[in-house]
């Protein structure tokens, strides 16, 4: 069972300048999100460099994710896969090696119609007793998870929760007033993280987390407390790092990012590259600025919530 809220973090894969997987650094990621009180984590997003890893390298971090974590918080692996057979597949395979839940991308490459999208879905999930979270961004993988889908997917008791990514931020409204609390809201933009949490998300799917993870889970805690105004003066301050999370290169942007805070190397796997020029000279103004002028955070880890 999964209890669907608070700051989930799609964490990066940490590699060596060799190109193998970096467990060391990776642990110590890890240990710094939990250290911050995050409530999940999220392996084989596209922060996670997914679609290049074997899957050896992936149960390998399953593995490794689950033996750091020790049951703290629930270990969510990302399913973005070609074929359904193969979703399947690796749905199968994390719940036999201890993940504890799966968020699931619609069919890559193929732009599925509404109708075989749902079968999609529900194929997956009934081939699994996992909780499933379910991952809506049309802007980035061209197929939107309508309201009426998302009724069909109801009849699935395993999909319990949604991870809204239209950038339109009244879906979350409109999902609340439709279901109730039959799926439970994470936003997955980060420059739209406060204000989906102030109208009623549950949850936040989060990016810059990973170089920042007090600061992140700070934000959630306060809002949850009605502790707007704190909230807010922590949010301007991380608008221009969140910025970051809203690039085709963001995998580089947030790893340069892990740099500055100590948690991580800018490694990437080709075909990424490390930024170069004159992009990398303003995303790294933009982390020495954010650097200089890092706020002091409240206590807060024992607020009382009143959302």
């Amino acid at each position: 069972m999964i209890h669907w809220e608070g700051v989930m973090p799609a964490v990066t894969t940490k590699f060596t300048s060799e190109d193998e997987l970096d467990l060391a650094m990776f642990e110590k990621n890890i240990n710094a999100q939990l250290d911050a009180g995050v409530h999940g984590i999220i392996l084989g997003g596209t922060l996670g460099e997914a679609s290049t890893l074997t899957k050896e390298e992936k149960e390998t971090l399953i593995k490794a994710s689950l033996k750091i974590v020790q049951g703290k918080v629930p270990v969510i692996i990302n399913i973005a896969e070609q074929s359904t057979k193969e979703a399947i597949e690796v749905a199968q395979h994390a719940e036999k090696v201890g993940a504890q839940g799966l968020m699931l991308l619609p069919p890559m490459r193929y732009k599925a119609t509404d109708h075989e999208t749902v079968v999609y879905f529900k194929a997956i999930a009934n081939s699994t007793s996992l909780p499933i979270m379910i991952y809506n961004n049309p802007v980035d993988y061209k197929i939107e998870v309508t309201l009426d889908m998302m009724e069909e997917l109801s009849e699935c008791d395993n999909i319990q929760a949604v991870k809204e990514s239209t950038r339109d931020i009244t879906n979350v409204i409109r999902l609340k007033n439709r279901f109730g609390d039959r799926f439970k809201i994470f936003t997955g933009v980060d420059t739209l993280g406060l204000e989906s949490l102030v109208i009623g998300a549950d949850g936040w799917v989060a990016g810059l987390v990973c170089a920042y993870p007090a600061e992140t889970v700070a934000i959630y805690e306060l809002v949850k407390a009605g502790k707007i105004n704190e909230a807010l003066s922590i949010y301007k301050w991380f608008m221009p790092l969140l910025e970051l999370d809203i690039s085709p290169q963001l995998v580089q942007n947030i790893k340069l990012a892990e740099v500055a805070t100590g948690i991580g190397t800018e490694n990437v796997r080709a075909p990424r590259l490390p930024l170069q020029g004159k992009e990398r000279e303003r995303v790294l103004k933009v982390i020495d600025e954010a650097m200089k002028n890092r706020p002091k955070l409240p206590e807060y880890k024992n607020l009382k919530s009143v959302v």
